[in-house]
């Protein structure tokens, strides 16, 4: 894995990521009472995205040095992914 797509891999872990963590822990307008005129009833009250950016990224990191390890070690191949026999084994190229 060469250093651009080091960097893409970590950019698509760290989206996943954050989309799973902009839920955690939201406090809607609604919920609190204190709706926005303007604003729907679901939008967030209190948002902290600095916080959840933070935390995306340490999440990421680990996931990313993880699947980094993986690829690097040659643990998991694509031809162990070819579960339909549609690549040739390197004999007989």
């Amino acid at each position: 894995m060469g250093p651009v797509s080091g960097l893409v891999l970590f950019a698509v872990i760290w989206f996943l990521v954050l989309f799973v963590v902009l839920p955690l822990r939201l406090e809607t307008q609604g919920d609190k009472g204190e709706i926005v005129p303007g604003t729907q009833a679901g939008a967030p009250a209190n948002l902290n995205m600095w916080k959840k950016a933070r935390l995306t990224t340490y999440v990421a990191i680990v996931i990313w040095a993880i699947a980094a390890a993986v690829i690097w070690s040659d643990l998991v191949t694509v031809r162990d992914l070819d579960w339909f026999n549609r690549m040739r084994p390197p004999s007989e190229r």
